[in-house]
């Protein structure tokens, strides 16, 4: 299965909302000095009004917002299925509630005053985490994309292969020809691009669900 180049990448930035000006542009600010794309909201509303399953990145929310507070609009991403990791930020009052937030997903929070390099190494490790969850969900389109194109009988064959099973046993196990086993292993291959058996096993683990396997 051939892998994501760096082109097919969608552009990474750190959502950042918060209702205070000063600590939104200063935030932001801060990850420009690292080449980092940024997006400012003032509001969870807003930010919610624009938000985009698509979008990629990390999001960094302060707790304690007018209107809609960053714990209620972790709840509501999470509904949304948001694949973004979430960082918030918080006052030294609000911390059980950014416990709260961990519990429910969120990657980390910080406490204010927070530091420069506290601030970076965890938008960082947030957006590694991020290019991890886009590759991840990339490979698995991918590879529902292949598993969908094999007809039944190929599916059936590519199933025993992966357990193990000689093209003898196969043939044997589905009542046909070795010869006709070795048809369908090749389109097997040449259609999920898999170059070795090792790889088409990754394949059928990302879609284990979906296959129906144990």
């Amino acid at each position: 299965m051939t892998s994501q180049s760096d082109s097919d990448h969608p552009l990474q930035k750190v959502y950042v909302i918060d209702d205070d000006l000063s600590a939104r542009e200063s935030l932001c600010w801060l990850l420009d000095t690292e080449d980092i794309e940024t997006e400012a909201f003032d509001s969870a509303e807003d930010f919610l009004s624009r938000w985009s399953g698509h979008w990629v990145g990390c999001i960094t929310v302060d707790i304690r917002m007018p209107g809609m507070s960053g714990l209620q609009l972790q709840e509501e991403l999470n509904a949304r299925n948001n694949r973004m990791p979430v960082i918030v930020l918080t006052g030294h009052a609000d911390v059980p509630v950014a416990i709260r937030a961990m519990k429910q997903g969120a990657f980390d929070f910080l406490q204010k005053p927070y530091s420069d390099d506290e601030l970076l190494a965890c938008v960082k490790g947030a957006l590694a985490l991020g290019r991890e969850i886009n590759r991840s969900e990339h490979e698995k389109s991918v590879a529902a994309n292949a598993i969908e194109s094999l007809t039944e009988r190929e599916r059936e064959v590519m199933c025993l292969v992966v357990d193990g099973l000689t093209n003898k046993a196969v043939a044997a196990e589905l009542g046909i020809s070795e010869k006709t086993v070795e048809v369908h292993r090749s389109r097997v291959m040449e259609k999920t691009a898999a170059s070795s058996l090792s790889e088409l096993v990754r394949i059928c683990l990302i879609l284990k669900d979906r296959l129906g396997r144990d």
